[in-house]
């Protein structure tokens, strides 16, 4: 028997085809359920999106970190002051990082909390929508963020989307409600609601004009940053190549004078 003949033969294996079956059964081809969306795709699936596993080693211990940094005492100041901003038709949350992110994660009333802060007509959220698409949430949880910036608040200050929308970092969030605060009591404008105890009112510029002479006189001083010869003497110093003198305490020419004691 030849090689040829003693080799193994590799019989090609025929799938049917997604559109000989559709002709032949005459069916519709199976779409894809809004639940199995792509995480490429523009309608994201909120369990496309949260379908997460545990974090392990150095991740774990970074978010660990992380969620120590929020506070409880602060969740409850938060809550009251959004309640007493937006008004009486919003329902309290129960105490708890994740009951207060799911209070917040649609992003509603984070849209109603910057638009009760400026006066009516001019509010900088024009339509707020109730919704359960997730980019839709994220999309009013960023017009929030962008419309706190404008407002006042630092970029350092501004949480990331999925630090809320996913829980990442809800002590993120608790700042930037902080700094939200804190400016809309500086403005003091009427728009602010609530125990002014609350958050910290922060310092105002004070601004000062000086004339052309008294630019021109500072410019004559010396800072005291490059130092200063006040009150320099040449008093005790000695020649120059005198070696230098050391005594005893007790010697009668201790310190360049006379001792008055008796030897």
């Amino acid at each position: 028997m030849t090689d040829a003949a003693l080799r193994p033969t590799r019989c090609p294996i025929l799938m049917p085809n997604r559109r000989t079956l559709h002709e032949k059964n005459n069916k519709q081809p199976p779409s894809l359920s809004s639940d199995f969306q792509p995480c490429g795709s523009v309608l994201m699936s909120e369990r496309c999106m949260a379908n997460r596993g545990p974090s392990y080693g150095l991740s774990r211990e970074v978010q660990e970190k992380i969620e120590q940094k929020y506070v409880a005492e602060l969740e409850a100041r938060l809550v009251d002051w959004i309640l007493l901003q937006c008004g009486d038709d919003l329902e309290r949350p129960e105490p708890g990082k994740q009951n207060f992110q799911k209070w917040l994660m649609s992003g509603t009333i984070l849209c109603r909390l910057i638009n009760s802060l400026y006066p009516s007509g001019i509010e900088p959220i024009k339509k707020i929508t109730e919704t359960k698409m997730a980019f839709k949430q994220m999309e009013k949880i960023s017009q929030f963020l962008q419309a706190a910036e404008e407002y006042g608040v630092t970029r350092g200050d501004i949480f990331q989307t999925v630090d809320l929308w996913e829980g990442k970092d809800m002590a993120a969030v608790q700042r930037t409600l902080v700094a939200l605060g804190s400016e809309a009591l500086t403005k003091d404008d009427g728009h602010f609601r609530g125990n002014k105890d609350w958050f910290h009112r922060k310092a105002k510029v004070q601004k000062r004009e000086f004339s052309e002479e008294q630019l021109r006189q500072g410019r004559r001083l010396i800072g005291l940053q490059m130092g200063s010869n006040r009150g320099a003497s040449q008093s005790g110093m000695v020649g120059y190549g005198t070696p230098r003198q050391i005594m005893r305490h007790d010697s009668p020419r201790h310190n360049g004078n006379e001792s008055d004691s008796n030897p």
